[in-house]
């Protein structure tokens, strides 16, 4: 493998795990264990196990994708990509950070739809990075109707008393 194709899976592994940064530095905390919720939720440890796995696919799918979009070719499939990214890196802050349930909800409904075009857009690009993502979609589903199951089972919680300043 060439310096320049290793270095762009490196890129693409920095800003999945950039993205990740938001859920090591807005960690759960006394305040989420305070919360109730729906007794399908699994356990904390899972969430970082399965978002590893999640982030080292998303990066593989982002690198399959810039390498067979030569010249930058169409550049809306990896702009969709770094859309997807973001919504995914701010849904840390918003819930964990603000205390915001129903507004952390909001970010993961359109992080689910980011998450279905940037599907959509890869499988028209590189089969297999388009279904590398398929698993964050499911993923992601799960994490946003948890979510609400929590926004819901905690009405009049949202951005209380006890949030960080």
């Amino acid at each position: 493998m060439e310096t320049e194709t290793l270095m762009a899976l490196g890129g693409f592994l920095l800003a999945c795990f950039a993205a990740a940064s938001t859920n090591a530095a807005f960690k759960p905390g006394p305040w989420y264990e305070s919360l109730r919720k729906p007794f399908w939720t699994p356990p904390d440890w899972l969430f970082s196990v399965a978002w590893t796995i999640l982030y080292l696919m998303m990066a593989v799918a982002g690198w399959l994708v810039w390498q067979d979009t030569p010249d930058g070719g169409d550049a809306l499939p990896l702009a969709a990509f770094a859309a997807q990214l973001v919504l995914n890196a701010l849904w840390a802050p918003v819930f964990f950070g603000r205390h915001r349930l129903g507004l952390g909800f909001t970010v993961m409904v359109l992080l689910w739809a980011a998450v279905l075009v940037n599907i959509l857009l890869f499988l028209e690009v590189n089969t297999v990075a388009g279904l590398l993502l398929v698993p964050y979609l499911g993923w992601v589903s799960f994490a946003a109707f948890l979510n609400l199951g929590i926004w819901v089972m905690n009405a009049g919680r949202d951005n209380t008393a006890g949030r960080p300043s």
